[in-house]
């Protein structure tokens, strides 16, 4: 081989490293991004799609797909008469554990709702719900299985506590309250966790 042919060959060979050298770089970085926004909901992911590859192309279109909605924050107005509904969801608990759940899950989706999220199916909505409230997501699905065994008659009043503890979770989420309205909210929430 002469000089110009093997100076060829090995810009060719170099040119394909570092093409090769940016793919894996983007492609750890695409993962970190994924990683770090999704939290937990990332290695529910992998486990649910059995490679890290399917799982991110998952929770990149579930980004792209909530990129779309119109979520909106709350008025002040509409901030207040929902945590004051919660309020009253949280008394009703005592006397009635059953529909307080039941009331707890409808207020939570009346949130959803007034933040813009549209309302298909459950694991669509938790899918959707996952991007921007990634670390509240799992309760609101353990909420929503402890809903479904009570309508069967198979959960525990300790288990309704608990359900309405996860859906409180994902409600002060939605409500983005600023912090003096989530210590009004606290000080109620503290009579069902104990």
């Amino acid at each position: 081989m002469d000089t110009r042919t093997t100076m060829i060959v090995l810009s060719i060979i170099v040119i394909a490293i570092v093409a090769i050298a940016v793919l894996l770089i983007t492609r750890k970085r695409k993962s970190e991004h994924l990683k770090q926004q999704f939290g937990p909901e990332y290695d529910r992911a992998v486990l649910q799609h059995g490679d890290p590859r399917h799982a991110e192309a998952v929770l990149l279109e579930r980004e792209k797909r909530v990129e779309k909605f119109s979520i909106r924050s709350l008025s002040p107005v509409d901030r207040e008469r929902y945590a004051n509904e919660w309020a009253n969801v949280q008394k009703r608990f005592v006397d009635d554990p059953s529909m307080a759940v039941i009331q707890a899950e409808k207020l939570v989706t009346s949130v959803m709702v007034a933040r813009g999220y549209p309302m298909g199916d459950f694991e669509q909505r938790a899918a959707d719900i996952s991007v921007n409230y990634p670390s509240v997501v799992q309760n609101y699905r353990s909420a929503r299985e402890i809903t479904l065994r009570h309508a069967q008659g198979q959960s525990s009043t300790e288990e309704l506590r608990q359900s309405m503890v996860y859906f409180r979770s994902l409600f002060e989420e939605l409500l983005d309250s600023p912090k003096t309205a989530s210590a009004k909210i606290g000080v109620t929430h503290e009579r069902i966790a104990s």
